[in-house]
């Protein structure tokens, strides 16, 4: 008997172990992301290493090609959604749960110097409220321009700062650099 208690009080132990753990393991910083082409999605995987912060990616429903990419024909599919304002792209993939963040990064390509709308699509279906957010963009030349302001407008919540525009290579130390200047 003596046995079976001490058995059940080390197995309450471990799973108790287990959660605190998985608890610790959440982090009060979350690195969002969508990429088509991989270099948004290597500045923020650099910026959540920087920062240990959580890391989610934005899937669309429909994955672009890169003719819905093609950047030189304007009856594709990226530049149709851009030309229209009020699109909203599905988006695919696991939904994340905001609760328990602080601080949220928020990156994506600027296209046609814009956010690309399945963003607005994110934004407007997420509560920021009590978030600090920092929108972050990659491009080739142009920069962050109205982005995050109008990704803050649609959302309505959360402290929004301004964000910036980073290049694909950019380091590490040129990105903690970036976030001890937001402080």
């Amino acid at each position: 008997m003596k046995k079976a208690i001490v058995l059940i009080m080390a197995v309450c132990l471990l799973l108790g172990m287990s959660a605190f753990a998985e608890e610790a393991a959440h982090s009060d910083t979350l690195v969002i992301y969508f990429s088509c082409t991989g270099t948004t999605k290597g500045v923020a995987e650099k910026l959540a290493n920087v920062t240990g912060a959580d890391l989610h990616e934005i899937v669309p429903a429909v994955p672009y090609t890169a003719e819905d990419l093609n950047y030189n024909d304007r009856s594709t599919r990226a530049t149709s959604e851009q030309d229209h304002p009020d699109t909203r792209p599905e988006i695919g993939g696991e939904d994340i749960d905001l609760s328990g963040y602080t601080t949220v990064y928020i990156g994506y390509p600027i296209w046609w110097g814009e956010e690309p709308r399945i963003l607005c699509t994110f934004v407007e279906s997420h509560d920021f409220t009590g978030m600090t957010v920092i929108p972050f963009c990659t491009s080739g030349g142009s920069g962050i321009g109205r982005s995050g302001k109008d990704l803050e407008q649609l959302a309505g919540t959360g402290t929004w700062l301004d964000g910036a525009r980073h290049s694909g290579s950019i380091s590490e130390k040129e990105l903690r650099a970036w976030v001890d200047g937001l402080r």
